[in-house]
């Protein structure tokens, strides 16, 4: 799917993203955020998600079809969970306590049975963009990555969202996914808070926000298909093992 952002190598990401985030490619720090990278990999780190799913959230939810943006932290750390959207996990892993939270809240808000899978690609592919703001980790160190130039990137992308489109509904879970409020225009799209659906924070707030709900009552009244959060008939396809190349760094 998509364009590559010609380079020493490519940058598969999908054409309306890379239209906009072209010039990012180019600046100094995203530079920077390739030769650490690199450098990980040299050093015998293992860098999860796979390279080849590092860009799965711009891939997965082309620009022009972003209807909802949940904003998340950085991957999964674990062997084979993280597949480059904001909480969600491959077919066949065990769902982290986050995900489960979110699953419970899902089922009241809506009464969608919990899904067997924590794969979110179905969200993904209708319109809800699952955005980690930084998009690599360390295996087994988490926030590894912070501070190296994803979260540049991910604000630009924000941004872009935020200035080009209309009527978008943002999902802030959380104090870090809260801090890019800043970056929202509230007077154009729907901003939705509250507490992070972690087990240490989900019942201060979390449980109970309706947000599933909230989200598509929105979209209606500004004549935007709904999302369909139902994932249990959901046909999702699990990611062949190609995608599983744990040392792949891939540009």
């Amino acid at each position: 799917m998509g364009n590559e952002y010609q380079d020493e190598k490519p940058v598969k990401i999908e054409e309306g993203w890379l239209d906009v985030l072209k010039d990012e490619f180019a600046k100094p720090y995203f530079g920077y955020l390739k030769q650490f990278l690199l450098k990980e990999k040299q050093a015998g780190y293992v860098i999860y998600p796979p390279g080849s799913r590092i860009f799965a959230a711009f891939n997965k939810t082309p620009f022009d079809e972003v209807k909802c943006v949940i904003v998340g932290q950085d991957p999964y750390h674990g062997p084979r969970q993280a597949n480059g959207l904001c909480f969600s996990v491959n077919d066949g892993q065990k769902k982290p306590p986050s995900l489960v939270n979110i699953f419970k809240e899902l089922q009241n808000d809506l009464g969608f049975a919990v899904p067997y899978s924590g794969n979110l690609e179905k969200w993904a592919e209708n319109g809800v963009l699952l955005l980690n703001t930084i998009l690599t980790v360390r295996a087994g160190q988490p926030k590894s990555h912070h501070g190296h130039g994803w979260e540049d990137f991910t604000a630009k992308a924000i941004e872009e969202l935020s200035m080009n489109k209309e009527h978008l509904v943002f999902i802030l879970w959380g104090r870090e996914a809260q801090e890019k409020e800043i970056l929202i225009d509230p007077y154009k799209h729907f901003v939705l808070k509250s507490h992070h659906p972690s087990p240490y924070s989900a019942e201060k707030g979390f449980f109970g926000n309706h947000h599933f709900s909230r989200t598509n009552e929105w979209l209606e009244s500004h004549g935007i298909g709904a999302i369909n959060w139902n994932l249990v008939d959901a046909n999702i396809e699990s990611a062949t093992d190609g995608d599983f190349n744990e040392e792949q760094v891939d540009f």
